[in-house]
């Protein structure tokens, strides 16, 4: 069965953004793990936030930069948010410390995933995001499923 062609969207502002987020949010289901990528200030925390938010969680969703994962237990579903930038520059951080957060019953999206590809159990993983900025406030969003 070959994968489908990746849906593309060229976004003229964060609403625009938010809208992409909230109709994949939609499809998600519990145990679901959700990779979105980006450089620094593409978006990638504002297209998790409106994905929490169309899934219903009511308390504000902000970066986990320092935190490295939050989760969220107010939405139709438990969903946790990783952020993974700075495991980079842990080196030794036990990747089993990352477990609690990918759990089954919980929707997790994952920022900066490639710094932590191995432990990411592949067949959990339902989509791909890459945003990149297009210049003021436009993205290009790429949603792989």
């Amino acid at each position: 069965m070959r994968a489908a062609e990746p849906a593309r969207h060229l976004t003229d502002g964060p609403d625009a953004t938010a809208a992409i987020a909230a109709h994949l949010a939609t499809t998600l289901r519990p145990g679901d793990v959700v990779l979105v990528m980006g450089e620094v200030g593409s978006g990638k925390t504002t297209f998790v936030r409106a994905a929490c938010h169309a899934l219903g969680v009511t308390e504000p969703v902000t970066s986990p930069t320092f935190t490295i994962g939050r989760r969220y237990d107010s939405g139709s579903m438990p969903v946790s948010h990783l952020d993974l930038f700075r495991l980079a520059d842990l080196g030794g951080e036990d990747p089993a410390l990352l477990a609690d957060y990918l759990a089954d019953d919980r929707v997790t999206f994952v920022e900066w995933p490639e710094i932590a590809a191995p432990e990411l159990a592949p067949e959990r993983i339902v989509a791909r995001v890459r945003l990149e900025h297009a210049g003021r406030d436009r993205r290009r969003v790429e949603v792989e499923r």
